[in-house]
């Protein structure tokens, strides 16, 4: 099954694993994107959703994790919960984000555990979470907004973040990138990022406001951000490359080049693997990322 996908581009930087669950409705085969560059953190668990797996119906199929969508809240927890299961955690020792494309990032702890899942969240208005906590798995949400993931190998600390056009313009990376030196001393020499599966530059089609912003925030590097497109009845329209945009701004933030990934996977290219907002017009459910340090 997973063979004929086209999931991969190049396959350099991703792979899928197919984790086996057994249960009472027999067993269930859930297909979770990992990184080539955290193969050897063995502190380190991480991974990316697909639509594959789940228990969802239609336009949700199968494994939507999101609850904003219009799907049974049911049916998305029974789906949180097959994540869990396929991660070897509980929903209990999950945190997820309440995104609203801000650049606020908060350091969790044990106290945030199961919030968002299995209890009301004490925070709002996050897009991105740092910790230094083992067992406790950060879940962010995503259908073509960029996932980045942080990694201190020295400190073994790890932070995660949405970041779409409005998280990469006002630059989530130099964020989260603070918020791990604030809070526990990490230098950006230390740290390895993966940029994951998200929309590529080739679908990313924006209009003159939104080019207009990155032109503003990018200066002379706006060039490898956006390229123009013809010109419509509607007015001018770009390609975005939120990739690259992430890119620069990992470098500004201080992130050598040599520790910077980005993915092989789109989300926009691959609508039978995964969901994505634009390839559905928005009817859609959602992905999720996740990342944790092992106990």
């Amino acid at each position: 099954m997973m063979q004929s996908e086209k999931y991969f581009n190049d396959g350099r930087t991703t792979y899928i694993e197919e984790v086996h669950l057994g249960g009472t409705d027999g067993e269930r085969i859930v297909p979770i994107i990992r990184f080539k560059p955290y193969q050897d953190e063995s502190w380190l668990r991480h991974g990316f959703s697909t639509r594959l797996g789940g228990v969802s119906d239609g336009i949700y199929s199968s494994m939507n994790l999101s609850f904003s969508q219009g799907d049974s809240e049911e049916l998305v927890r029974r789906n949180h919960g097959i994540m869990a299961e396929a991660f070897g955690v509980q929903l209990d020792d999950m945190v997820y984000s309440h995104q609203t494309h801000t650049t606020n990032v908060l350091r969790v702890t044990k106290e945030h555990a199961g919030m968002g899942l299995t209890r009301e969240r004490c925070f709002h208005d996050v897009d991105g979470f740092v910790t230094d906590v083992p067992g406790l798995m950060l879940v962010t949400a995503y259908a073509d907004c960029v996932p980045l993931y942080f990694a201190d190998s020295r400190l073994h600390v790890i932070g995660l973040s949405h970041s779409g056009w409005r998280g990469t313009v006002n630059n989530m990376a130099q964020a989260t990138v603070d918020k791990l030196r604030e809070e526990f001393g990490s230098r950006p020499d230390d740290i390895v990022v993966f940029i994951g599966p998200s929309i590529c530059a080739s679908c990313y089609e924006v209009g003159a406001d939104v080019a207009d912003n990155f032109s503003a925030a990018y200066g002379q590097d706006a060039g490898k951000v956006l390229s123009p497109k013809k010109e419509t009845a509607a007015g001018k329209k770009y390609y975005l490359n939120l990739h690259a945009a992430n890119r620069i701004n990992l470098l500004r933030a201080g992130i050598p080049q040599e520790n910077i990934y980005v993915t092989d996977i789109c989300t926009c290219c691959n609508p039978g693997l995964l969901f994505s907002h634009r390839a559905s017009k928005g009817k859609r459910g959602g992905l999720c990322g996740y990342m944790m340090i092992k106990e």
